[in-house]
């Protein structure tokens, strides 16, 4: 893991430095998870998000066929917005009617106006072949949109066409793209903020997942989980390198300094670390079965970790990967989000209810 050449030429950015708690809070890795509230009904979250600017997203697949907003301070539901949508309305002529989405998982634009999220499959006229997680671009299931939400009207503004089975979406910082892993295809859409269109579809391999990008725009790496690699794209010219990591990458975060990379192993249910400037592997954390989601607080002490098949999630400290914590929390925890503001983590639970824990 971490031994190409390349990527590590490549690798001397600009680095932020990691953010530290205030003298008078204590760091995360030294504070404990704390069940404060649970939401439920009419709830079938396959992810929760946090937006930094004080809302939380849950996205409920088409089960429910909506997205949930949060206030992330007074623990509130906000509104449920429904993924419905006239996407003749919008320029795309040969669709009639209106049409249901799936929403899977979302990304906040960096200015806080919107909220993005990708789509399992669409429902309605000309829509026949939905797509299923056992695939390739062969299958011939049918494509998907990504819409996005405006916040202030609480209401569908754009939508985009991308591949089979999109599944995360990434905004850059700099609000130049938004990228989309698209499942089935074995692609990522770039959408061009400023063009309002897909202007590249990059090929990934099979079953490309989790995307992180760099604080600075300049990269972005995608998990490809049907492999044992990440893909290191060069958002200026598109370039990429490869990176083994392991078998079934599926979700990514950075550290706040954007020097060390953490990735799930979904079959293995562990917690991979990689040393982006030393180019070198940190080591593993065994954390349950299927380690799905997981996120990173913001001083960058601790890592949360959400294990599909065990029903649990894990706190784990950075510096070491040592497991601090790990809590039974509901049938199938799937999604996590770490809310800077509130210091307080919130959990996707597929079957039907979202958690929120204080660190405490």
């Amino acid at each position: 893991m971490f031994k190409s050449k390349a990527f590590l030429a490549v690798c001397v950015l600009t680095l932020a430095a990691t953010p530290l708690a205030h003298s008078s809070e204590p760091l995360s890795q030294d504070t404990r998870l704390k069940l404060v509230k649970t939401f439920s009904g009419n709830l079938s979250p396959k992810s929760v998000l946090s937006s930094g600017t004080g809302l939380v997203s849950a996205h409920n697949m088409m089960y429910n066929h909506t997205v949930s907003i949060f206030d992330a301070k007074s623990l509130e539901l906000l509104s449920t917005i429904k993924d419905s949508v006239d996407l003749k309305s919008f320029g795309h002529s040969k669709y009639s009617g209106t049409y249901r989405g799936a929403p899977v998982e979302g990304a906040f634009s960096p200015d806080g106006k919107y909220l993005y999220f990708t789509n399992y499959a669409m429902y309605g006229k000309g829509f026949n072949k939905e797509g299923h997680d056992t695939c390739s671009p062969a299958s011939g299931f049918d494509s998907s949109f990504l819409s996005r939400i405006d916040l202030a009207s609480k209401e569908i503004d754009a939508v985009y066409p991308v591949g089979s089975v999109p599944k995360v979406v990434k905004v850059t910082p700099d609000n130049k793209y938004v990228l989309v892993s698209n499942w089935c295809s074995y692609t990522l859409s770039v959408i061009s903020v400023a063009e309002q269109k897909v202007v590249r579809n990059i090929k990934i391999g099979r079953y490309p997942r989790g995307i992180v990008v760099t604080n600075d725009s300049a990269f972005a790496y995608v998990a490809e989980m049907g492999g044992n690699r990440l893909h290191r794209i060069n958002l200026s010219t598109f370039e990429q390198t490869y990176i083994p990591i392991g078998s079934n990458p599926r979700a990514l975060v950075l550290s706040p300094d954007n020097k060390t990379l953490y990735a799930t192993l979904n079959v293995s249910g562990q917690v991979i670390a990689g040393d982006l400037v030393a180019d070198k592997s940190l080591g593993k954390a065994k954390v349950g079965q299927a380690a799905r989601s997981l996120d990173i607080s913001s001083d960058g002490t601790a890592l949360f970790v959400t294990s599909f098949k065990s029903g649990t999630i894990s706190k784990v400290r950075t510096s070491d990967l040592k497991v601090l914590q790990t809590l039974k929390v509901c049938s199938e925890p799937i999604g996590i989000s770490y809310d800077a503001a509130t210091a307080r983590t919130w959990v996707a639970c597929y079957k039907g209810s979202v958690k929120v824990f204080a660190n405490e």
